[in-house]
């Protein structure tokens, strides 16, 4: 593990992506965040505060062409992180119930547009930089015991799988490749009885991040470190 670097992280207005870039930006890093609109957010703020250490870029991962146009922006930065924290959940609906616009919504925000961002800005990244892309322990097939949550859950598992055939694509490049299951955390997204702080998650989320650093290959792990099922 070396020194602070640059981190682009998409998603990076509020919640978890917000608290990402105030734990890079905390430990020295030069952070790139970015939103989707021009509403001011968190992430605003913390730039303000950041003396130049934190920027903002505007981008709707949704949209291939933004996407395109933000590498073309960044194309003389070179990142040591790129991490991608993108999701919706439109509630616990079992399966048979769920329109299919609501499937189409989630599966496209959930999995298909954070790895087509991977697929559009891994360029960017250093040789041996780390691309990271947050998951979620509802991924997870293999833990499935109790059901709920049909259609977030398959759209995670299905951001993993689809990470899987990347780093089988992309096998001679040096990138280190962390989906990241940050755990049960109390925000927008995790609901007010979630059993985790940002605090508690985030500070550690980093840690595990920075320590397989430049260590090539993927990986599916929670915030302390430790191997999640597929």
């Amino acid at each position: 593990m070396s020194g602070p670097g640059t981190a682009l992280i998409v998603g990076a207005s509020r919640g978890l992506g917000r608290a990402l870039a105030a734990e890079y930006a905390r430990r020295g890093w030069h952070v790139i965040g970015t939103v989707r609109g021009e509403q001011r957010t968190g992430l605003h703020e913390l730039a303000e505060k950041s003396a130049g250490r934190v920027t903002i870029e505007t981008v709707d991962i949704t949209e291939p062409q933004q996407v395109s146009a933000l590498g073309e922006r960044l194309s003389d930065r070179t990142l040591d992180l790129l991490f991608v924290n993108a999701a919706v959940t439109r509630g616990n609906i079992p399966i048979g119930e769920v329109p299919e616009e609501m499937f189409v919504e989630v599966m496209v925000t959930n999995a298909l547009s954070p790895m087509r961002a991977v697929e559009s800005l891994r360029a960017l990244v250093a040789p041996t930089g780390t691309i990271g892309v947050m998951s979620s322990r509802q991924g997870s097939i293999a833990l499935n015991v109790n059901g709920g949550q049909d259609v977030y859950r398959a759209s995670k598992s299905a951001l993993n799988q689809l990470m899987r055939s990347y780093a089988a694509r992309y096998a001679d490049a040096a990138h280190t490749l962390v989906l990241m299951c940050p755990g049960h955390v109390h925000t927008g997204l995790g609901g007010p009885d979630a059993p985790l702080s940002i605090d508690e998650s985030i500070p550690r989320v980093v840690d595990t991040l920075e320590r397989h650093r430049g260590e090539g290959g993927l990986r599916f792990v929670n915030y302390r470190d430790e191997p999640v099922a597929w």
